[in-house]
């Protein structure tokens, strides 16, 4: 793990001084590198970013090929037939056709020297007992140069960049690979996360009881960050309220990101800045002034691994996600930042008289967006049912107003 960006070791916001919404966001984003990229064979990119543009290695298609089933013919019909097989794909182009012979072929096969263009199959019929020459079947057109026929080169042609930096591999990203001509690709491996849970009153099975309550958070984070490009053991570690194991914890991790959920506030049992304090860590964000969710932090410990510390309550850890993990982790996974998206507020939301207000709605036609109830930092209905979180400047937005909106996995 690197240190992180001089601009981002720059820019530390005064202790217990909230910082801004968007500018938190920054410094997240301008925290950490890209972990260094690898060559990976197609099978195991999937997940990673390409860390370099992808450019074609052969034309695509390689050859001129047909596009369906029927007749590779050579000038306008009728047309004598070949004695020759059928052209089949995988099976080279054949023997030349001169002008006004066919000969079979099937889709994807390459056309034989001298063909113009390909009959579909319905389209063409012979003489009884499928006995002399073939014509086109009415009312069907004659086909002309080019017909049925993808061309070389119709996709792409060799050098020609076809993805950029950044693109997450999926399936049709390692399809294009593949046609394209690679065996491997030059990726950005993502990056390891630890994820420690706080907190004493957290059960993670049964009802509430006794003044326990669920652990919402371990089953939310792992998959978010999954989702986010990173990689998170399926089950989360639980410390609990000790500030001992949680420095121990946090001084021996490897990971190239530690999250901690809950203790980030300035209660009894909140030791997460103690923590961060005794080992020396930098704080870049100390509070962020959006609702909910403000006591979030950011820091960098001595060894140059980010830690993010979450609120508690879940959708005050949500809002965190949203600040700060995932621009931090599109840096580390070297991932291209969003495409932003807006809608328009179907009705009125309230604002924080100085705070950003992270709200979840849900889309509805017209490009509107409808807020929806059980918002509050420790509810998650809203959440459930969301499509994105709406972006609410300080003081609030009248419905009609556009607004920015954060998705949802």
């Amino acid at each position: 793990m690197t240190a992180p960006a001089p601009d981002a070791a720059r820019v530390v916001p005064a202790p217990h001084h909230e910082t801004d919404w968007r500018t938190a966001r920054r410094i997240a984003r301008d925290t950490g590198r890209p972990r260094p990229p690898v060559d990976r064979p197609l099978r195991d990119a999937l997940g990673d970013a390409l860390a370099a543009p992808l450019t074609a290695l052969t034309d695509l298609p390689a050859f001129d090929t047909a596009a369906m089933d029927g007749w590779a013919v050579a000038g306008p019909g009728p047309w004598r037939r070949t004695e020759t097989g059928a052209l089949l794909a995988g099976h080279g182009t054949g023997a030349a056709l001169a002008d006004g012979e066919a000969v079979p072929i099937a889709t994807g096969a390459p056309l034989p020297p001298g063909a113009t263009g390909v009959l579909r199959r319905e389209h063409g019929e012979t003489g009884p007992g499928d006995a002399g020459p073939l014509r086109v079947r009415e009312p069907y057109p004659a086909p002309g140069p080019g017909h049925e026929v993808r061309p070389r080169g119709q996709e792409c042609r060799a050098g020609e960049r076809l993805l950029e930096r950044g693109t997450v591999v999926g399936p049709p990203v390692l399809a294009l690979a593949a046609a394209a001509g690679y065996d491997v690709l030059p990726v950005v491996p993502r990056p390891r996360v630890d994820v420690l849970v706080l907190g004493d009153e957290l059960l993670t099975r049964g009802l509430p009881d006794d003044g326990r309550v669920r652990d919402a958070l371990g089953p939310l984070l792992p998959p978010w960050l999954h989702r986010l490009g990173a990689r998170a053991p399926e089950e989360p570690r639980r410390i609990g309220d000790d500030a001992e194991a949680l420095r121990q914890a946090v001084a021996h991790s490897t990971a190239d990101l530690i999250i901690t959920t809950g203790g980030t506030a300035a209660g009894p049992a909140d030791f997460v800045r103690p923590v961060l304090a005794g080992l020396k860590a930098r704080v870049l964000v100390d509070g962020v002034a959006v609702r909910p969710g403000h006591p979030m932090l950011l820091a960098v410990l001595p060894s140059g691994r980010p830690l993010v510390g979450l609120p508690g309550n879940p959708l005050a850890a949500v809002s965190g996600v949203l600040t700060l993990v995932e621009p931090l982790l599109r840096t580390l996974t070297g991932r291209a930042d969003r495409e932003p998206r807006s809608g328009a507020l179907e009705q009125q939301v309230p604002g924080h008289p100085h705070d950003t207000r992270l709200v979840p709605v849900a889309f509805r036609s017209g490009g509107r967006v409808a807020p929806l109830r059980f918002h509050g930092p420790a509810m998650l209905r809203g959440l459930a049912e969301a499509d994105a979180m709406a972006v609410v400047p300080p003081g609030g937005a009248p419905a009609g107003t556009e607004v920015e909106l954060l998705l949802t996995p």
